[in-house]
């Protein structure tokens, strides 16, 4: 959502992010919209409708739609349908310049006891989808009403990651510590087997990648930051990391390489001499 605020309007501030496990009770709904004339909070608008109102062209996003109280679905008809919404002070608060997105969760744990362990071929995972998609589908009906359901432009269900695709993320992760290693004039290197690795101790096929980041943060920032604390590795470095040990039995080595030494691959890298 936030990659899709800064494509669209070229800021990712321009995400309104909405918790809806926040709003599960039936008095949270003036919380999003403005409480009533008289009552605490009067003045200072709506969660939902204040910011909106703040900065119309924006991402909203429901995040776990499913837990919000009935009532806020309500008013949310009216945005859906009508892009506008009148606040609880009588203001109109125009939706039309906003992209709504909203997650739930809804069909995923009976999804998950089905999913095979590990990573799953081509043909799996197609049939893997197709079962997903039709029990979320299933699960939305039986959820929310079908005037609610029918305001939906689309809905998209996410497939399974692959092992491509959590090595993707790895990069991706590793970009951002790269980033600040920068500030400490050193750079960043891993090899192939490395990120395998990383992406096979990260990747949990119930929680999908959410694990990833606190596997690089254990097996990469922490050991970094020791390494670094103790002058094992020092500014104008590259610092490969390799793997070296049996199959299920991995370790993940780090090495420093001046910045000069640096060849055409991490894998060349990691023959280089150590400073």
């Amino acid at each position: 959502s936030r990659t899709l605020a800064q494509f669209l309007f070229g800021d990712e501030d321009a995400l309104i992010a909405l918790d809806m496990s926040e709003y599960s009770e039936k008095h949270t709904a003036s919380r999003l919209f403005g409480a009533p004339p008289g009552y605490v909070g009067y003045d200072e608008g709506g969660q939902l409708t204040e910011k909106v109102r703040r900065r119309p062209f924006s991402v909203v996003l429901f995040d776990e739609i499913e837990k919000a109280h009935p009532d806020i679905f309500n008013s949310l008809l009216q945005v859906l349908e009508e892009g506008r919404l009148t606040d609880a002070q009588g203001r109109q608060v125009d939706f039309k310049n906003t992209v709504i997105i909203m997650t739930t969760n809804l069909g995923t744990r009976d999804i998950s006891k089905s999913l095979a362990l590990g990573f799953t071929n081509v043909n799996d995972a197609l049939g893997n989808y197709e079962r997903m998609k039709n029990k979320v589908q299933d699960e939305l009906k039986n959820h929310f009403r079908p005037e609610f359901l029918n305001r939906i432009d689309d809905v998209i269900v996410f497939h399974q990651l692959s092992e491509v695709e959590i090595v993707q993320i790895v990069d991706l992760m590793i970009t951002n510590l790269e980033t600040r290693l920068k500030a400490k004039d050193m750079g960043i290197e891993l090899t192939s087997k490395a990120k395998a690795v990383l992406a096979h101790r990260g990747y949990d096929p119930v929680l999908g990648a959410r694990p990833l980041r606190r596997t690089i943060q254990r097996e990469i920032e922490d050991v970094l930051s020791e390494k670094i604390l103790f002058g094992e590795i020092k500014s104008g470095q590259i610092i490969l990391i390799d793997v070296e040990g049996d199959e299920g039995k991995e370790t993940l080595t780090f090495k420093g390489v001046p910045r000069e030494a640096l060849p055409d691959s991490p894998e060349d890298l990691a023959e280089a001499p150590t400073a």
